[in-house]
């Protein structure tokens, strides 16, 4: 059974999410408190996952969360009413695995945190090359190459660092904030908007019908999937 420290000052909405990740199968804690969730700092691997707010009485999440870094890699997802870009991304760079703002749908935030919980797997190996359908994708020379016309063509680095993620990635759903937060750097503003046009770049190249995808498939509020069909 996982474990879930859910730190939230709102007694209805602290409910709320208890009930739901109990019927999931959870086992959860509670913590209403920033200055009592930072004293546990030094038990928090005895946990699965971390939900955060991020205003809290005495001790903010923002600050919990720095403490926990330092001594775990515990995933940490944070629930705010401050939602916009530079929010979240302030969250991120103190080490959250997501951002999740208020109100949220809690079947996309119980799929999140299945997300977070599975197992690590071992590292996945990127081959020499990639194959998406008729096409053979190249990471060290940054080509696509069309194995019936043999037409080539260039992507960016971004875009093969993308491709090598989904990859690592197979049959698992990834959500936006995981993948701004693996590729993008500090320095560097993106949104979720991102995220969409470079796979609306990926249907146009690899899809037969962009509108009916094969490989690159979204989920809805949260992220994408790749999948490569047998």
């Amino acid at each position: 059974m996982n474990k879930v420290l859910v730190i939230e000052d709102e007694q209805s909405l602290l409910e709320i999410i208890q009930f739901n990740l109990e019927l999931e199968g959870y086992s959860v804690t509670t913590v209403s408190n920033g200055r009592e969730a930072l004293m546990m700092k030094d038990q928090v691997d005895q946990y699965d996952l971390v939900i955060l707010d991020v205003m809290l009485p005495e001790v903010s999440g923002l600050d919990i969360c720095r403490a926990y870094r330092e001594v775990s890699v515990i995933p940490i997802i944070f629930v705010s009413a401050k939602g916009n870009t530079i929010d979240r991304i302030a969250g991120l760079k103190l080490g959250a695995n997501d951002y999740l703002p208020k109100p949220f749908d809690l079947e996309e935030f119980i799929l999140r945190c299945s997300i977070l919980v599975q197992p690590i797997k071992k590292q996945v190996v990127i081959p020499s090359e990639i194959r998406i359908g008729k096409y053979k994708v190249l990471p060290a020379s940054f080509e696509v190459e069309n194995t019936i016309s043999n037409e080539k063509q260039e992507l960016s680095k971004r875009e093969m660092e993308l491709i090598q993620l989904f990859f690592s990635k197979k049959d698992e759903v990834v959500s936006r904030d995981e993948i701004l937060n693996t590729l993008w750097t500090n320095d560097q503003f993106p949104t979720g908007r991102t995220i969409d046009n470079y796979i609306l770049s990926f249907r146009k190249i690899f899809e037969e019908d962009p509108k009916n995808p094969q490989f690159f498939h979204s989920i809805r509020g949260v992220g994408y999937k790749f999948t490569l069909p047998d």
